[in-house]
Parts: C-alpha cells; sequence; structure tokens
C-alpha cells in the first residue's frame, strides 16, 4: 500500500519554542483580553500544542490601568479573599484593585482561566503584566501582536 504517514509529534520541555509576546491592554475589554491571553499562554494557537507540556508564549501586557469593563462590573463585582482569621472575609471591587494594584485584575482574571493545577501555576510565571508603557523585557524584543486578529 503506498500510503502517506501521519504522525502525531508531541512536544516536551526541551523542543518546545516558545516566543515573547507584547499586548497593548489599552481600551480592551478585560474577559475578552483574558481569554485569548489564556489560551496564548498555554500555547493552544501553536499547531504543536500538547495538553501536558507549558508549551505556550511568554507574554508581556502592558497599559494595564487603561483596561475596560463592561457594564457595571466595575463598582458591582466583587473579589473575595479570606484572611485566615474567623471572620475573615473581605471584598473589594475592580475599581479599588484598579487605583492602588490596576496588574492585578488582569492577572486574577487570566488565572481564573487557566487549568487549577501544577500546570496552570508554572503557566502563570510567563506571565508579566505592567501599568505603563514601560516593562522590564525589552532586552528579549517581545513582538507586539493584536489580539483582535485572533480567533
Amino acid at each position: 500500500m503506498d500510503q502517506i504517514s501521519y504522525k502525531t509529534t508531541y512536544v516536551n520541555n526541551a523542543t518546545v519554542k516558545k516566543e515573547w509576546v507584547l499586548i497593548d491592554a489599552e481600551n480592551e475589554v478585560l474577559g475578552r483580553l483574558a481569554a485569548k491571553v489564556a489560551k496564548l499562554l498555554r500555547g493552544k494557537y501553536k499547531p504543536s500544542y500538547t495538553p501536558h507540556v507549558d508549551c505556550g508564549d511568554n507574554i508581556v501586557i502592558i497599559n494595564a490601568e487603561k483596561i475596560v469593563l463592561s457594564g457595571n462590573k466595575l463598582t458591582d463585582k466583587q473579589y473575595t479573599r479570606h484572611t485566615g482569621y474567623p471572620g475573615g472575609q473581605r471584598h473589594t471591587t475592580p475599581a479599588a484593585v484598579l487605583a492602588s494594584h490596576p496588574e492585578r485584575v488582569i492577572e486574577h482574571a487570566v488565572k481564573g482561566m487557566l487549568p487549577k493545577s501544577r500546570l496552570g501555576r508554572a503557566v502563570m510565571k510567563n506571565l508579566y503584566v505592567y501599568a505603563g508603557t514601560e516593562h522590564a523585557q525589552q532586552a528579549q524584543q517581545p513582538k507586539k501582536i493584536d489580539l483582535n486578529t485572533l480567533n
């Protein structure tokens, strides 16, 4: 029989090809941005995607303070945390978090869209979020991409 053999190839930590990507979050809707960033972090846009390997790109997000939340989420949405003491439940709104630490809003949204496992925690270390236009990853020469071109 004369057939073409299509073999499935899997990448591992030694053969994975990671890139550095720069994303400008100015006037981007938080949920839409976080969904696309989570897919980029996992590597799901790559043809060599392997579910059990960290094969995604390193992502640098700038202008985190200029993110947009649709509807009344800026004031109505609640972030809940616990201090560890009895009665220690604390609530904050995205408006309060954006005023003090704007990068945490994006990190929280992306983290919620990643797997809750060792792999999810490892993938989260590939995300760098900055409030202004300056970032510490200039030496890696990240290529700027437009999220609207991704599917």
